[in-house]
């Protein structure tokens, strides 16, 4: 009973707020590099397969669950895609269960050259190590940038092209797409946009590195909001925007004014769907969880799971958290043979130089330690580097003893927040790098310097002896807040406001100075929220 009453809760508030249930003629498009699902064939048939990633954890169950028109614009990568796709490149996606039948998801096709130039060149050897505090050298030539502008361009093409009327509501989300929100508001300067950046927006000094740092944040201030993971990263952004030159309040807080028009900068952290009553329903009990785990992956009889979910990116804190526990080995030799550790790690990016060299490194670092280690039948490390699905992931979820979230630097992390959503046993400790930006947030767990192997690996101990009352204790609250800050209450507080703020009538202009007045008064009382 008490189970239904948490799920019920979380599903029943939040979604009186989404456009399409107080708006059904409001267009929402969203906008992203990566899809939602990809089209894959598997011998001679074709299956959905939904990537691992945070925006999509995120931002699908809302497109799912809302309501009015509703369409995803990402590139299309899967080697199915084209296949089932119509005319105008799109397919519905629909999921049993869901009241309003999904969306459309328009694929955009990019080329070789071009996935090389804008992803593989602009956002992930420049932006994505520029943004992340790992010490992994970002890499920018003028003709990777050339790319990625033109791959911008053709997005803003294509939501110019799905919106049905003058002003929908398009949501762009994080650092592949910085420019397509002043792209678009060229063309539809009545839209209402919205943009979120994923990732940390680094320190103004350490943002100056970017040869095209002015373009990026012009691209963004084409938004109406735009909205940071934490406090720390909408402030250094609008730093950022100070040292360019642009209109900022004092106290580096209020609402940016950019050629007649103003955006409003605020921290919103992302979040998960907090699982309904027939997905808790459905999920395999605890006891079934730690028993197939226990089989699969040779966990010794009356022995400890500790369990690590992440994409295979030199972000995640691999190697630090493989030395961790062999420290943990070291200063507490009893769990030699009576304990696994098994890292889950999503492949990712492993055409570039420093991905494939950061993975071979994982690799030997765990046959290292295994060869320090091994027993008869027993070795302390299994890395799957192999795609897992939601259901399996959940059942490592609820099997483990500890969840391993150490992250040398993340905008947000959501593997803990799953984590917490899927032990409504109350049970399970999670052990978190303080350098995520969900740490903030989530006090109850056990926060950790990555870079401290000594204090990661007496965490691991404290979470391996905690006795089941404080477990629950701390489970109990880590869950009050991931419930109450689920994925719907974030996005209803960014697109209730996006439609609230704003009337639906043909003379509105949101690059108008006189409109924008009063809600320039408003974003004081909004930033920092």
């Amino acid at each position: 009973m008490t189970r239904f009453a948490e799920t019920t809760r979380a599903a029943s508030s939040p979604w009186r707020h989404l456009p399409g249930t107080t708006l059904p003629d409001r267009q929402l498009i969203v906008v992203s590099d990566r899809a939602p699902w990809s089209l894959q064939r598997a011998g001679d048939g074709v299956q959905a397969v939904q990537p691992a990633s945070g925006l999509v954890s995120a931002i699908e169950p809302v497109m799912q669950r809302g309501a009015g028109s509703r369409t995803w614009i990402a590139h299309g990568s899967g080697n199915a895609d084209r296949q089932f796709t119509d005319a105008d490149d799109t397919w519905q996606v629909t999921t049993a269960g869901h009241l309003f039948g999904g969306y459309r998801l328009r694929y955009l096709w990019l080329s070789a050259d071009e996935q090389r130039g804008y992803r593989d060149g602009a956002a992930n050897s420049g932006l994505w190590p520029l943004c992340h505090m790992v010490h992994v050298r970002p890499t920018f030539t003028d003709s990777d940038w050339a790319v990625y502008r033109r791959v911008n361009q053709r997005f803003a093409d294509a939501v110019v092209h799905e919106a049905q009327r003058a002003n929908p509501i398009v949501w762009v989300h994080d650092y592949q797409l910085a420019l397509v929100p002043a792209l678009v508001r060229q063309r539809l300067p009545q839209a209402r946009i919205l943009g979120f950046w994923h990732i940390p927006w680094g320190h103004p000094e350490q943002m100056e590195i970017c040869p095209w740092l002015s373009e990026l944040i012009a691209g963004l201030l084409g938004c109406d909001t735009l909205a940071f993971q934490t406090a720390t990263h909408r402030h250094h952004f609008n730093a950022s925007v100070q040292r360019a030159g642009l209109q900022l309040d004092a106290d580096v807080s209020g609402p940016v004014e950019r050629a007649g028009s103003l955006t409003e900068v605020r921290d919103c952290a992302v979040s998960v769907a907090w699982p309904t009553a027939a997905q808790v329903g459905a999920m395999p009990t605890v006891a079934h969880s730690r028993r197939e785990a226990a089989q699969r992956w040779s966990v010794p009889v009356g022995g400890k799971l500790i369990v690590g979910i992440d994409r295979f990116d030199y972000t995640k804190g691999l190697i630090e958290r493989l030395r961790a526990v062999e420290q943990l080995l070291v200063r507490h030799p009893e769990w030699v043979g009576r304990l696994r550790f098994v890292q889950i790690a999503a492949p990712t990016r492993s055409t570039l130089p420093a991905y494939s060299a950061f993975q071979a490194e994982v690799h030997d670092e765990v046959a290292r330690i295994n060869a320090r280690y091994v027993r008869p039948g027993w070795t302390p490390v299994l890395l799957l580097d192999t795609c897992h699905d939601r259901v399996a992931v959940t059942a490592a979820y609820r099997a483990a003893d500890v969840c391993l979230v150490t992250p040398l630097h993340d905008g947000m992390n959501l593997v803990c927040k799953e984590f917490i959503a899927a032990r409504d046993d109350k049970q399970g400790v999670l052990v978190l790098s303080e350098h995520a930006g969900a740490a903030a947030e989530l006090i109850d767990a056990l926060c950790v310097n990555p870079y401290h192997l000594a204090q990661v690996a007496e965490a691991l101990h404290q979470g391996l002896t905690m006795l089941p009352a404080e477990q629950h204790a701390r489970m109990l609250a880590l869950r009050a807040t991931v419930q109450r800050h689920s994925a719907e209450h974030w996005a209803a507080s960014l697109l209730q406001e996006a439609t609230a703020q704003h009337p639906l009538d043909a003379s509105h202009h949101p690059t108008s100075l006189a409109h924008h007045a009063p809600h320039h008064r408003h974003a004081q009382t909004m930033t920092g929220t």
